[in-house]
């Protein structure tokens, strides 16, 4: 997660070297990303009093890549940023490091105050917010949807009926008219109705063929982006005062949260009801398990949902997304995963969907280049040293960030800006040529997150992509429709997104 530079004592003795900066900041020339990194990067400079304040102005609107770069040049991959006053920011792609945030001295980093403040109004107490007793006993209830019975079900019911009687329509009617779709809303409504099958036993029906436009979809979209606006506010306590006064962008947002909770609560009600009609459940998804534990206060239960629809609609569509867009130009791999999809079965069990290797490491290979979180912040509860020695201290701030350490030659080789899927693979036995996937520890590689806050949905993940994939795939060849020579701007929010949508031409494949 993207951390802001929270100026609050500072604000009005910045503002104006903020508003002097800007009218020097047009003459300053971009780095060009053909040079090397030894002349093409440099470290922010650092002032009496502000800090790198003006540097943090200059690259707000490319902030990840800023970082990245710092970190490419930085010799730990670990670098402390002054931001103003007494205000410091670690942030780091060292695996190392990344271990001992998430793993060796986990409790000594949570979330933190300004982290879970800033994502109060949207998220509440649900699991993606909270540490502590509240995050465990989510997090143990929520571990019962993510075993392998669960999982099963959730491919073999929910994830095939959806492509069957939904995605597979959708795209038919468009490569027989040749109309140009927006392929990441696709996805998005793909997995919206998914997450809520699995998680809530609620079909929301978003991927239906006239794409309506709920008010729902639109306040979690506002909600969603208004959010991670904060969090890359340059001065946060502008967005403070906004929501203090109920002006701009902050009304937005309160009015959005409001039609989100109450869709939220809507589907809590129904359950309720449909819990007190039955006595037993065939199928006990996870809002039930919720209720039967004896919680059943609607504020604290709309929190979880709201999350989980996050994490589950939003990082599957973000990975599909720049994987089919990857796959579009590539058709070296292209041609590889389709020769995969092929010798499995039309209906595919759980085990042959399991067993596709290369598809496997091809999806790995796109999240490491496009990461569906691409940062995330911790905050130091007490003193700390790092690994590679950096000193952090009570109340900072400690990022790592996936989508640089996705970018280092350290770690993936001079060939790092290639998408090669067969960095992730081995032959097995030379006669029979069968490929191995050889993964990566989860601290070089944390898409999913580490340590106890792993991602419990990984596997779960993988098996509705890879599901998704053969589908679509093994009946339509997906050619992007983004204009030549452009690519696509990653858009780092809560979840990356693709900016302006991933439009597509669906082209019907010889049978």
């Amino acid at each position: 997660m993207l951390f802001s530079y929270t100026i609050t004592s500072f604000f009005f003795l910045l503002l104006p070297l903020l508003s002097i900066f800007f009218l020097i900041k047009a003459s300053t020339p971009k780095k060009q990303s053909s040079l090397p990194p030894s002349t093409a990067i440099r470290l922010p400079k650092s002032y009496p009093i502000i800090g790198s304040f003006l540097a943090v102005v200059a690259n707000r609107k490319r902030q990840l890549q800023w970082f990245s770069d710092i970190l490419q040049v930085s010799p730990s991959a670990t670098y402390v940023l002054h931001s103003s006053i007494g205000t410091r920011h670690v942030m780091t792609a060292n695996p190392a490091v990344v271990q001992h945030i998430l793993k060796t001295h986990f409790p000594n980093y949570g979330k933190g105050d300004y982290f879970k403040g800033t994502l109060k109004d949207f998220l509440g107490n649900g699991i993606l917010n909270v540490d502590g007793e509240s995050w465990k006993f989510q997090r143990q209830l929520a571990s019962h949807e993510f075993n392998t019975k669960s999982l099963c079900k959730f491919m073999e019911i929910v994830v095939d009926t959806e492509i069957s009687d939904r995605l597979i329509p959708i795209l038919s009617v468009a490569a027989a008219t040749g109309t140009v779709l927006d392929l990441q809303d696709i996805l998005q409504r793909f997995a919206f109705d998914n997450i809520c099958k699995i998680a809530f036993g609620f079909d929301p029906a978003y991927l239906l063929p006239s794409l309506p436009q709920t008010k729902f979809a639109q306040a979690f979209e506002e909600t969603v982006k208004i959010s991670s606006d904060r969090f890359n506010s340059v001065i946060s306590v502008i967005w403070k005062i906004k929501k203090l006064l109920n002006i701009g962008s902050e009304k937005q947002m309160r009015i959005a949260v409001s039609v989100v909770k109450e869709f939220a609560k809507n589907i809590i009600r129904k359950k309720k009801n449909e819990l007190k009609e039955k006595a037993s459940l065939d199928s006990v998804d996870l809002l039930s398990r919720f209720l039967c534990s004896g919680h059943l206060d609607e504020n604290f239960v709309t929190d979880i949902i709201i999350s989980f629809i996050l994490a589950g609609r939003d990082t599957t569509s973000s990975a599909l997304t720049w994987y089919l867009w990857l796959l579009s130009k590539n058709p070296h791999v292209e041609s590889e995963v389709l020769k995969e999809i092929k010798e499995k079965s039309e209906a595919l069990v759980y085990e042959e969907v399991k067993d596709m290797v290369y598809t496997h490491a091809s999806l790995c290979e796109s999240m490491r280049l496009y990461p569906p979180v691409s940062a995330d912040t911790k905050e130091a509860v007490s003193d700390d040293i790092l690994p590679d020695g950096t000193v952090v201290k009570k109340g900072m701030t400690v990022t790592y960030i996936p989508y640089a350490m996705g970018r280092l030659e350290t770690l993936w080789g001079s060939d790092w800006a290639e998408f090669k899927p067969e960095r992730w693979l081995e032959k097995e036995e030379a006669e029979n040529r069968r490929w191995r996937f050889v993964g990566r520890d989860a601290y070089t590689y944390p898409v999913f997150q580490a340590g106890p806050r792993i991602c419990l949905g990984k596997e779960m993940a993988f098996l509705q992509m890879k599901r998704v994939l053969v589908g679509v795939l093994r009946r339509f060849k997906v050619v992007s429709a983004v204009e030549e020579g452009v690519e696509p701007e990653f858009d780092p929010q809560l979840t990356s997104k693709m900016k302006g949508g991933f439009p597509v031409r669906i082209v019907e494949r010889d049978a």
